[in-house]
C-alpha cells in the first residue's frame, strides 16, 4: 500500500509525495496522447534503433508514461516535461540516469519489461522497477554482484523483517513459492535503489495483481501510487502534439504508436 497522502500530488513541492504509476504497455499506447512525436528528437532516434516491435513499444510507453507523470506532478505544460539523459562514465548524452533540466529538484525514473511499464517522479532521488510476477528471479550470486549492498540471500538467511512473504515455517511447494516471490521482490527493490542512485534509500514493493506485475519504488519521502486513469487530463492535453516544443502538428508518419502485441521478449 502507498505511504503517501490520501489525495494525489498536484504541484511540484519540496518534500511532497512521489507519484508512481504502473501500467501495461498496451494500456498506455491505446489511449490519447500516445504519440511518439511528443518525444524529443534524440529520444525518437534512439527509439528507431530498437528492432524488436514489442520491445520498441515498451520503450515508447515507458517514456510517454514518465512524461505524463511529470506533467501531472508539476502542473506545467507537457513540453516542459522534456527529459535528458547523461552518462558520467563515458560523458555522453542519450543514456544514463534521466533528469529534468526544467525541474532540477525532481527525481525521475522509468522501467519496462515484457509488456509492463512503470514511472516515478518525486522530490530528490527516485527509482522504480517493474517485472512480470512470473519471471524467474536471478540467483542471489548475480544479485550480490550487481548490487553489493543487497546483503544476505533470500530465504532462511534473510532477516525476518526483510522477507516478503516470510519463509519461516513453510515447507515443500509453499516454501519454494515463498522463496521465489522473495527473490523477485528483492530484485525489483534493489533495481529501484540502483536507479535512484542511493543504496540506502527506503524502498517499497508491491504486487499489482491485475497486471501480473511486481514493482518497487525507492524514495526518501512519502509516495502516491496512481492509476493510469489519474493521468487522463494530462494525456488529453498531450494528444496531437508534434514534438518537444508542445505545438500541434499534422497527422502522419510517426503518429500514434501501435499497441504492444503482448509478445514476451528478452529484456
Amino acid at each position: 500500500m502507498s505511504t503517501g497522502a490520501a489525495a494525489g500530488p498536484t504541484a511540484e513541492q519540496a518534500g511532497g509525495p512521489a507519484l508512481v504509476v504502473v501500467a501495461r504497455t498496451a494500456e498506455v499506447l491505446a489511449g490519447p496522447g500516445a504519440d511518439e512525436r511528443t518525444l524529443a528528437g534524440w529520444e525518437r532516434r534512439r527509439l528507431d534503433l530498437v528492432r524488436v516491435p514489442a520491445r520498441r513499444d515498451d520503450v515508447l510507453a515507458a517514456r510517454l508514461l514518465l512524461r505524463w507523470c511529470v506533467t501531472r506532478l508539476t502542473g506545467g505544460p507537457p513540453h516542459r516535461s522534456a527529459l535528458r539523459q547523461h552518462c558520467p562514465d563515458c560523458d555522453r548524452d542519450g543514456h544514463g540516469r534521466p533528469f529534468l533540466p526544467a525541474h532540477p529538484g525532481l527525481g525521475v525514473s522509468m522501467s519496462h519489461a515484457d509488456g509492463l511499464v512503470a514511472a516515478a517522479v518525486g522530490s530528490g532521488p527516485v527509482g522504480v522497477d517493474v517485472e512480470p510476477e512470473d519471471r524467474v528471479p536471478p540467483r542471489f550470486e548475480l544479485l550480490r554482484r550487481r548490487f553489493p549492498a543487497a546483503g544476505r540471500p533470500p530465504g532462511d538467511a534473510t532477516p525476518p523483517n526483510r522477507r516478503s512473504p516470510a519463509v519461516d515455517g513453510l515447507t515443500g511447494p509453499v516454501e519454494a513459492e515463498a522463496r521465489f516471490v522473495d527473490g523477485l521482490t528483492r530484485w525489483v527493490e534493489e533495481e529501484a535503489r540502483f536507479k535512484a542512485g542511493d543504496a540506502a534509500l527506503p524502498v517499497h514493493s508491491w504486487n499489482d495483481a491485475p497486471r501480473g506485475a511486481r514493482a518497487a519504488v525507492a524514495c526518501a519521502g512519502t509516495w502516491w501510487r496512481a492509476d493510469l486513469t489519474d493521468l487522463d487530463r494530462v494525456r488529453n492535453r498531450s494528444a496531437g502534439l508534434s514534438g518537444a516544443d508542445g505545438r500541434p502538428g499534422p497527422a502522419g508518419r510517426g503518429g500514434r504508436a501501435r499497441a504492444a502485441p503482448g509478445v514476451r521478449t528478452t529484456r
